[in-house]
């Protein structure tokens, strides 16, 4: 089938921010369609159509990206946000482990890219999202591989979005600060864990979960994904709920003292 309506495809819609996206797409007057690992097990919401996919694997992006424009017509906004946390000082993750986060924050968003430009350039229209993190242009001790696959997002869709922008198809970020969904407990723990980090891993988990307890509501996110899916004019980034406060010291603070309150937030000797 095909639909006049506009069309957006949002991975890992079953919880969390993608949900609350899904949810306000649809609400845009978008048709919808999440994606999930297993999509059987996912929904179902109202106006939004769940397929299969494994953004870690290329036949699967290639199949689920034909199959949402053989049945629709056409993509015009994609939000690349299937990703997964990890945890744990940087020398306790085995280089396997690191792979795995990279290979789901990075490198799935990069197939997914690939996988949705050629049609949105023949198209000369097309919105691809990325979701980063507060965490994508400030350091967070005891997060440094997610941290860097973030700030890696950040750097390609900047990049990207110079090469694309002549061609109709912009590329954006929306960048949430802790939010309230299970982040916190799905998050990869380290795979050779060293006592000499246990109790500061410790405090940096218990402060997480209760940033995340305390966080946005996925709802805030949504609506900051609905604006850069939607603006005529659209910002580069979007940063979504306490994001802003954060985005604005971080631009303005001399980085001594951003340093320290880094450090200080962080229970950290100073």
């Amino acid at each position: 089938m095909t639909t006049n309506k506009p069309v957006a495809l949002v991975t890992g819609a079953s919880s969390g921010i993608g949900k609350a996206a899904a949810l306000a797409l649809v609400e845009a007057g978008y048709d919808v369609v999440g994606t999930s690992r297993d999509a059987a097990k996912a929904g179902p919401l109202p106006g939004v159509t769940f397929i299969d996919l494994d953004v870690a694997d290329d036949d699967s992006v290639t199949a689920a990206v034909g199959e949402v424009i053989e049945r629709f017509g056409r993509i015009d906004v994609l939000v690349n946000n299937a990703g997964f946390g990890s945890g744990g000082a940087a020398e306790e993750s085995s280089l396997a482990q690191d792979r795995k986060v990279f290979d789901i924050n990075v490198f799935g968003v990069l197939r997914m890219t690939k996988a949705v430009l050629s049609h949105m350039r023949s198209r000369r229209s097309g919105r691809i999202v990325n979701i980063s993190s507060i965490v994508g242009f400030i350091p967070m001790p005891y997060m440094a591989v997610y941290a860097a696959s973030k700030h890696a997002i950040e750097g390609y869709s900047e990049s990207l979005d110079h090469e694309v922008r002549e061609h109709g198809v912009r590329v954006l970020l929306v960048e949430p600060a802790w939010t309230n969904t299970s982040f916190e407990a799905n998050a990869t723990q380290p795979d050779h864990p060293l006592p000499i980090y246990a109790r500061q891993r410790r405090a940096f988990e218990q402060q997480m979960a209760e940033a995340v307890k305390n966080g946005d509501d996925p709802a805030i996110v949504a609506k900051a994904i609905v604006a850069a899916a939607t603006d005529v004019k659209p910002k580069l980034r979007y940063a979504a709920g306490q994001s802003g406060r954060v985005h604005t010291l971080r631009r303005l603070a001399p980085a001594g003292i951003f340093d320290r309150q880094i450090r200080k937030l962080n229970g950290l000797p100073a």
